[in-house]
């Protein structure tokens, strides 16, 4: 009739008297929901194989008849994972051949989707699998095995792979943090330390990405070199600056494969080295150093930096002579950000970008304390910078105009005339004799 909707066909599954009955009982005997659901769904998932074994058999159980084919054998009971709990099931066994209703437990899986999601998110967050066991516990899955674990997680690699290969040749960077860190795996019958090397960008759209990252047995030329080629042969382009420490293979591998780009030597690192050419020093000493390098990068005029550099040396190198070669040799990589837009210094004098991301690699890998592969290594790794990758797309170093800078060739600085040179001296004399003062430093 017009104007009258047709009846919609009722989804409900409706009970007989008995099936009612027999579900009014499993609820009384049932301790809550979860419980109750899987005593329900492993009730109707036996009926159905039930149903299937007798169609296969041609007769029902303890039925006579002359188009019997095959005969039942017992049961073989079968315990399914899935989200409400481990459901109880007895598959049908048969006198000649086998049964398996491989396409009804495939449907629902060994540990089904949604608890497969979970175990994948809580690995990517570096959770343990003892503490993955116990929350797959709470889901209602009795156990759940390390193996099984690590067989969910490997459905990451897919996602990786496309990660690693994905296409940069639209992702021009001006600038390029490269760093590696150390994590424990077993490697044939050893556990032994292997290097996780990543890269790191700044877009012209603003925003930082990870490009890539591999794991290697040692930081040497060729292995930089095979990591950083690949980059390249993916589509990197545009780097203007890259910024790093002064490991001696990463170093050359960014001077053959990055040739006519400058290379920014992180300060931090270089700190450390220096501290560590101090060894052995007072600590007012080595705290002079410190300072010394501090008050030189950190002019915001380029030409008082390179004078501060100038003025400090000597002291430096009368502290230890070894720390004043690393100083007077790294003068040019250490300032190298100064050919850059000032806005942008901060961001490039050290190789803090890399630092951070390594640090929430490091949370994640505490965790597992030893990789079981290399697989598994670069899985963890690259799911864990696929993740702050997603963060970094809502938010941007730096605007768009601001990044377009960084990709203009850097312009060439006016020699300092001579009275502003002789000034420039004046102030970085004060400002090294100022430290030396104050830390007490006489030259030996």
């Amino acid at each position: 009739m017009e104007g009258k909707a047709m009846p919609q066909e009722e989804s409900v599954l409706r009970l007989g008297r008995d099936e009612a009955l027999e579900a009014a009982r499993l609820w009384q005997e049932c301790g809550d929901a979860r419980e109750f659901a899987c005593r329900v769904l492993g009730s109707v998932m036996n009926a159905l194989m039930d149903s299937e074994a007798q169609q296969m058999c041609g007769a029902s159980r303890n039925e006579r008849s002359d188009g019997r084919e095959n005969s039942r054998n017992g049961y073989r009971p079968r315990s399914l994972k899935t989200a409400v709990g481990d459901v109880e099931l007895e598959i049908p066994k048969l006198r000649h051949g086998t049964y398996y209703p491989e396409g009804m437990l495939a449907r629902w899986s060994r540990v089904d989707t949604s608890v497969a999601a979970i175990v994948q998110e809580m690995y990517v967050c570096g959770v343990s699998t003892r503490k993955v066991e116990r929350v797959a516990s709470k889901l209602g899955i009795s156990s759940l095995s390390s193996s099984e674990v690590s067989s969910l997680c490997s459905d990451l690699d897919a996602e990786v792979a496309e990660f690693r290969r994905r296409d940069l040749s639209g992702t021009p960077c001006c600038y390029l943090w490269l760093d590696a860190t150390y994590m424990s795996c077993r490697v044939g019958s050893s556990v032994v330390s292997q290097g996780v090397v990543t890269a790191i960008g700044l877009g012209a759209d603003g925003r930082k990405h990870f490009l890539g990252c591999d794991v290697v047995d040692t930081e040497s030329e060729d292995s930089w070199a095979a990591f950083l080629g690949g980059l390249r042969e993916r589509g990197l382009a545009g780097v203007r600056l890259v910024v790093s420490d002064s490991h001696a293979g990463l170093v050359a591998a960014v001077s053959r494969l990055f040739q006519g780009c400058a290379w920014q030597r992180c300060v931090t690192h270089l700190q450390r080295n220096l501290q560590s050419a101090c060894s052995g020093r007072p600590e007012d000493s080595k705290a002079a150093v410190r300072d010394l390098v501090h008050a030189a990068v950190y002019q915001d005029d380029p030409d008082l930096a390179r004078c501060v550099w100038a003025e400090a040396a000597p002291w430096v190198a009368s502290v230890s002579a070894r720390a004043g070669e690393v100083f007077e040799q790294a003068e040019d990589s250490a300032l190298a950000f100064t050919a850059f837009p000032r806005a942008h210094w901060a961001k490039l004098r050290t190789n803090n970008v890399q630092e951070r991301a390594n640090r929430e690699i490091k949370r994640r890998y505490r965790v597992v304390q030893s990789f079981p592969s290399r697989e598994s290594m670069l899985r963890l790794t690259c799911a864990s910078l696929m993740e702050t990758e997603g963060q970094w797309s809502q938010q941007r170093v730096f605007s768009e105009a601001s990044a377009a800078e960084g990709f203009a060739e850097p312009a060439d600085r006016p020699a300092p005339t001579e009275g502003r040179r002789r000034a420039l001296g004046r102030r970085a004399r004060e400002i090294v004799d100022e430290i030396v003062e104050r830390r007490g430093l006489k030259k030996e």
